[in-house]
């Protein structure tokens, strides 16, 4: 390239002394020209003056334009009396003035004088039409040699280029080819000779990159599993499970099903602050463990640790049934475990189905609710999304930030309906109420599944500005309906009664309206009182003096001790649904709850029964001496 410039710089230089020579040369030409011209119009305006005849000047005058026609003349006496002037110069190039200037070529009045006739001339030739041609030249004797200049230098770069290109095209192309097969040795022979140094070293290159290559192929094998495996329990980690699921059940050939499951261990935090990491990883690690072992028995089974403390179990071709039996026996471990380690709780399981060709966010969106729902029952407890539930709006299409726009737009506008489901006394003597139910609704009105809601309300920490509106909802629809007379029940998340500030205003919200707070009865889980006796003890002596009444509601689900009755004393238990369904059927259900009964009964507190759904459901629980019920075959919720 730097010969190139040399050569290029060299052609520039002869052409700009060729150009000074032509130019040289068109000047002289026009200083000669514009000489002749004045000296052949002297002689002939010399010869005109010489054969006038007395004093008619404007023969004279159409004389000399027939003649010569001067671009300039001046017919005057010698005493300097003017008998005749014209001037037809057109307007002057500026350009064409600075050369002639530079050039030295004069195109000014010259003068002739006849002594005989006492008369003088002064005269300039027409150089109009010369000196467009003098221009004309000009532009091309600059420019030709310009262009003749430019030509090659733009043309010579080109076409060195082109030769380059063929040659780099030659050698990327052999290059390529050893990039696909680097077992194959470098093909070079397309080079030329020039290039023969080039294919020496290329093939020395090709050596040593098959040595490098073979090196490098170990090292990535061991780099990638090490990449998609987890350092602490050796599973599979969540880059493996992505590419898994996009491989093979998002854009799989074969059609799959099965369940999809997420198991978080809440305890993680909570550990790592108060015993240290080890006893944290310690506690992963067995959590790993028992998850691996129960999902052993299923076949082609898969376990996922996809962040710290969520782990991810594929079981394919399995049915929600037997899902709910593997979930069963993992709570069961999980809860062995808890006795063991001394633990509050040790991890909730989401579980949804799952088929080849659903996305992936989906699925995860889902199993996240689920845990949700799942964190809202007993320890360790589980939860399984129904194929129905999915299909609902604010399951499958909310993440946690389009939950909070949802929940924030319900809490600011109010989107909420009440409905009322009756508990049925048994007897006269029996006390009961009815509960309200809520149905939250979106902008477009359409109701949004209660369970997901309130799950995700407790997820974002907005259970408790929920359970405020729900409150001022229905003690404002009490007082304009006048319905003081009757009793209501109310549910409160666990996340309320443990909460100061949010007893310290239902306390005086219930005391503003005394006459409705009599006539309320409260219903909490059995599970959500238990976390903290001292804080449930001190809420419930609250509602008490404002003269509201408690419901311990899904009444047998968790470990239930009679210090349980004998501190907390509750007005109501709702027996849990699970000892209702088909008790007419079931004995051991039948002695359990007769049990529960006689003894709630001599400390004083009523049982209720909830999930009634069939007569003979209602009529052996009333055998059992229950003292109301409440289901679908009572009475389904209707608004308030």
């Amino acid at each position: 390239m730097k010969m190139l410039r040399t050569l290029l710089v060299a052609q520039f230089v002869c052409v700009l002394l060729l150009l000074a020579i032509v130019l040289s040369a068109l000047v002289t030409t026009e200083q000669q020209h514009v000489k002749e011209s004045y000296d052949r119009q002297k002689i002939a305006l010399t010869q005109l003056l010489k054969n006038f005849v007395g004093e008619d000047y404007k023969t004279l005058v159409q004389q000399i334009r027939a003649s010569t026609n001067p671009q300039m003349l001046q017919l005057s006496k010698l005493d300097g009396t003017v008998l005749h002037e014209h001037n037809n110069a057109s307007s002057g190039s500026a350009l064409l003035e600075q050369i002639f200037s530079l050039t030295g070529i004069e195109q000014k009045a010259a003068v002739i004088k006849n002594d005989e006739h006492q008369l003088q001339l002064q005269f300039i030739p027409d150089f109009d039409r010369s000196n467009a041609v003098f221009l004309q030249a000009f532009w091309m004797t600059l420019l030709a040699p310009l262009f003749l200049c430019l030509l090659p230098a733009i043309l010579t770069p080109l076409l060195l280029k082109a030769q380059l290109r063929k040659v780099s095209h030659n050698i990327s192309h052999a290059i390529e080819r050893f990039m696909r097969d680097p077992a194959a040795e470098l093909q070079t022979q397309d080079l030329t000779d020039e290039f023969e140094d080039v294919a020496l070293s290329l093939n020395k290159f090709s050596e040593f990159s098959q040595q490098q290559f073979n090196e490098m192929s170990q090292t990535a094998r061991q780099v990638t599993e090490d990449a998609f495996r987890d350092s602490i329990t050796g599973l599979p980690n969540r880059n493996r499970f992505v590419q898994f699921y996009e491989e093979h059940l998002r854009e799989g050939s074969e059609k799959d099903f099965g369940i999809f499951a997420i198991t978080r261990c809440t305890e993680l935090q909570n550990i790592n602050q108060s015993r240290g990491f080890q006893e944290g990883d310690k506690y992963i690690l067995s959590v790993s463990e028992l998850i691996q072992k129960v999902a052993a028995s299923y076949r082609d089974h898969k376990v996922y640790r996809l962040n710290s403390s969520d782990f991810a179990i594929l079981l394919p071709r399995v049915t929600l049934k037997d899902a709910e039996n593997f979930a069963t026996q993992l709570q069961s471990r999980l809860n062995e475990y808890q006795k063991i380690a001394e633990l509050d709780s040790v991890a909730y399981t989401g579980l949804v189905s799952y088929e080849t060709g659903k996305p992936l966010g989906e699925i995860l969106a889902v199993a996240d609710t689920s845990i949700s729902l799942a964190q809202t029952k007993q320890s360790n407890s589980w939860h399984v999304q129904k194929d129905s539930a999915v299909g609902e709006i604010g399951i499958g299409g909310y993440g946690n930030q389009n939950w909070r726009n949802v929940i924030d737009d319900v809490l600011d506008n109010s989107r909420i309906s009440l409905l009322l489901q009756t508990v049925q006394p048994s007897n006269r003597s029996s006390k009961t109420y009815s509960e309200i139910l809520v149905r939250f609704k979106t902008i477009e009105d359409q109701i949004l599944p209660t369970a997901s809601f309130l799950a995700m309300a407790e997820k974002l920490d907005k259970i408790i500005a929920v359970d405020r509106l729900i409150i001022e909802t229905a003690l404002t629809t009490i007082k304009n309906r006048n319905m003081q007379d009757q009793y209501f029940g109310l549910n409160l998340s666990p996340r309320c009664v443990h909460d100061d500030q949010f007893v310290i205003w239902l306390e005086r919200r219930l005391l503003k309206d005394a006459s409705i707070a009599s006539k309320l009865v409260f219903e909490v889980s059995e599970y959500g009182l238990q976390q903290n006796l001292k804080t449930s003890k001190r809420f419930i002596d609250m509602l008490h003096r404002c003269g509201c009444r408690l419901t311990v509601e899904k009444f047998g689900v968790g470990i239930t001790s009679f210090k349980f009755f004998r501190d907390l004393k509750p007005d109501f238990v709702k027996m849990d649904g699970s000892y209702t369904r088909h008790i007419d059927e079931d004995k051991n259900n039948q002695y359990f709850m007769r049990l529960m009964i006689d003894l709630a009964h001599r400390i004083g507190v009523g049982v209720l029964a909830e999930s009634v759904e069939s007569q003979e459901e209602k009529h052996m629980l009333e055998s059992l001496f229950i003292d109301g019920t409440q289901g679908y075959y009572i009475g389904k919720p209707a608004p308030l």
